[in-house]
C-alpha cells in the first residue's frame, strides 16, 4: 500500500511540474510573439525575424513556399519595404497546443492596419525549443 501511495504521489508531483513547465513555456512563446509585434510596429524586420529559428530548415508558407531563415528575411523585406507597407500589426492567439516537451503548435489571427487597407488572416506556427529558446520553425500564414 505504501508503494502505491508513493507511486501516486510521485505521479501527481510529476504532473504538477509538467503543468507549471507548460505555463512557463506558453508564457515564453507568447513573449516571442509580443516581441515580434513590437518589432514589426517599429518597422524592424530584422528584430521580428529573431522569433524564427536561424536555420536553413525553417519553412514559411504564404502565397509561396520559402525555405530557410535568410530567404524568409528577404521575402519579408521585399513584401514589406517600409513602414507604410508594414502598417501596425496585431496578433490574436486562438490556440496554443502542447505537442511535446520541446514543441507547441500555435494557431491565431493576424491583423494589419495600414493607411489604404487592413489585411488580416490566419496563421499556424510550429514552435520548437532550440538551445533553450522558443523559436518558430514552421509558419503557415494565409
Amino acid at each position: 500500500m505504501k508503494k502505491i501511495t508513493l507511486a501516486l504521489l510521485t505521479l501527481l508531483l510529476s504532473l504538477a511540474g509538467m503543468a507549471q513547465r507548460n505555463k512557463t513555456d506558453e508564457a515564453a512563446i507568447r513573449k516571442v510573439l509580443d516581441v515580434q509585434v513590437a518589432a514589426w510596429n517599429q518597422a524592424n524586420i530584422e528584430e521580428f525575424m529573431e522569433g524564427y529559428w536561424k536555420s536553413d530548415s525553417i519553412l514559411f508558407i504564404g502565397s509561396k513556399i520559402t525555405s530557410g531563415w535568410d530567404s524568409t528575411l528577404l521575402r519579408y523585406k521585399k513584401s514589406y519595404p517600409g513602414k507604410a507597407a508594414m502598417g501596425t500589426l496585431r496578433f490574436e492567439v486562438l490556440r496554443l497546443d502542447f505537442i511535446a516537451h520541446d514543441a507547441y503548435l500555435v494557431t491565431g489571427k493576424y491583423f494589419l492596419k495600414r493607411e489604404k487597407d487592413n489585411p488580416s488572416g490566419i496563421f499556424t506556427l510550429l514552435f520548437r525549443k532550440k538551445k533553450n529558446k522558443w523559436v518558430i520553425v514552421y509558419d503557415h500564414t494565409s
